[in-house]
């Protein structure tokens, strides 16, 4: 199968590395990125040199085209014309898939399918099975060092100084929907959350600038017919602080479960 890479940031390039490396049943058709030069620079260090492509020449060279730019991207260029072409769909900014469902009518209608991997958390097999039956209710915390959140459209519109932030604050509370419009490239997981359980609308979230720590952290709280279900984690952060380096270990497993003989969890 051959991969298609766009976006060539903290995890675009540690995919393309570990495709290099060696991936059983993949291999790694080329990558593209807005500084064409830092991109074939990087390109031609991996073992194996792969091409710089444009995003149609990608889409068209590739089986399955991984998405590791950010949801205006997404939105704009990437599922459109990957779905179009029939070609499988790897999602990171997964908060781009909220009210959507015309890419999943799309990928039907062309034979192809979305991937969602669990990225920055964990216990979405859990949450999967417990949608099975009834949930009551989803919840999330986020806490991040405030520089994590720099950028953000919340965090400028509400005209928030991180840097005066000296203690653990709460910043923002609301939907999984309300999240990923004010903070698109910081809470991509409480998106992937919200489409492994209830919906974006039912999943809510705490969102902490906390200076104390330099972690992470997400706590995840289910409850339902089945019981309660509560995950914890704190990621160290990728060379790029919004990000953890889970995420790309986590799409990492995905890639080698795709032809995995002996495969484990939902």
């Amino acid at each position: 199968m051959e991969v298609g890479v766009v976006g060539l940031g903290a995890i675009g390039r540690q995919l393309c590395r570990a495709l290099d490396e060696g991936i059983a049943g993949l291999h790694l058709a080329g990558a593209t990125a807005r500084d064409r030069e830092k991109a074939e620079r990087f390109l031609k260090s991996l073992g194996s040199p792969a091409p710089f492509l444009s995003l149609d020449a990608l889409v068209r060279a590739s089986d399955l085209v991984i998405e590791a730019s950010t949801q205006a991207h997404l939105r704009d260029e990437i599922a459109p014309r990957t779905l179009e072409a029939g070609k499988d769909l790897v999602v990171l900014s997964c908060g781009g898939l909220i009210g959507r469902q015309d890419w999943i009518d799309l990928a039907a209608s062309r034979g192809c399918r979305i991937y969602v991997p669990s990225a920055a958390i964990a216990g979405l097999d859990g949450v999967k099975g417990a949608r099975i039956g009834a949930i009551e209710s989803v919840t999330m915390e986020t806490r991040k060092p405030p520089r994590g959140l720099a950028g953000a459209p919340w965090i400028e519109s509400q005209r928030i100084d991180l840097d005066a932030i000296t203690r653990e604050t709460l910043i923002f509370e609301g939907t999984a929907t309300e999240a990923c419009r004010a903070f698109p490239a910081n809470v991509n997981v409480v998106a992937a959350l919200s489409l492994a359980g209830i919906g974006p609308e039912r999943t809510r979230i705490r969102i902490f600038a906390s200076p104390e720590q330099p972690l992470n952290r997400h706590r995840i709280t289910v409850q339902g017919e089945f019981g309660r279900l509560t995950v914890e984690i704190e990621n160290v952060p990728s060379e790029n602080p919004r990000t953890g380096k889970l995420s790309y270990l986590s799409t990492i497993a995905f890639l080698k479960d795709l032809f995995a003989t002996l495969r484990v969890g939902t």
